[in-house]
């Protein structure tokens, strides 16, 4: 009987010895596999400007510095695309300022670049760039996606969500201000990179884990309207 008792008391005390080490392990595997992952979002991030040679039904360029805008005129100016939004614009910002950025003349500038200034952030972004494919036709066209090197992949992961029959074709800014091959030695560059790698997964595990189809609704069209609306 005290033998029994002592056996059924090991047992007692075993299964949550169990579960602990259990816990343990999915604990380090789940850490092993973010910091890998994170090796690897680095390691894929591009390190030499982006050369594009295709035609694009139009070109995106997401705001956060003027050599993405520059570079995203020069696609324009070369007849890379037909048409430029620019997504993300401060609502302080007048067209004629957003002019003198652009490698492109007046009468282009004029006839084939949009201003969106709705958007505050990438999913605003995503969201914006799909109105105004919808509005010009090219919903299931195809687009150049211009912004920073170390942005691109959630950039194209929201527009993705965003713009299903859509082809993408990413063109990475690369700053020489910010070198990520940089990211083992400048805790600067790793802080950005780990930040921007910890927000690419969540836009991963939201658009196709918990809101798969939602990041596409519609707005009103009173406020698709507004999306392209050129302020001069």
């Amino acid at each position: 009987m005290r033998a029994h008792a002592r056996y059924g008391k090991a047992r007692g005390w075993a299964a949550p010895g169990r579960w602990r080490l259990a816990v343990l392990a999915l604990f380090c595997f789940l850490a092993s596999a973010f910091v890998a992952g994170f090796i690897g979002f680095a390691l894929s991030l591009e390190r030499t400007e982006s050369t594009l040679t295709v035609q694009a039904d139009g070109v995106v360029v997401l705001t956060g510095g003027s050599d993405r805008v520059y570079e995203a005129g020069g696609l324009l100016a070369r007849g890379q695309a037909r048409r430029l939004l620019i997504t993300g614009v401060n609502r302080a910002t007048r067209g004629h300022e957003i002019a003198k950025l652009l490698p492109v003349s007046r009468e282009l500038f004029e006839c084939c670049v949009d201003l969106g200034y709705r958007a505050q952030d990438t999913i605003g972004n995503a969201r914006e760039t799909r109105d105004w494919a919808q509005a010009h036709g090219i919903g299931r066209g195809s687009l150049i996606i211009v912004t920073s090197n170390y942005h691109m992949p959630r950039a194209l992961a929201e527009l993705s969500a965003a713009l299903p029959g859509a082809e993408l074709y990413p063109f990475a800014v690369v700053s020489d201000h910010l070198r990520v091959e940089d990211w083992l030695g400048d805790l600067a560059v790793t802080r950005l990179i780990a930040a921007e790698y910890v927000k690419y997964l969540y836009v991963l595990l939201r658009t196709r884990l918990l809101e798969p189809g939602l990041s596409a609704t519609a707005l009103a069209p009173a406020e698709t309207a507004r999306l392209t609306a050129q302020a001069r």
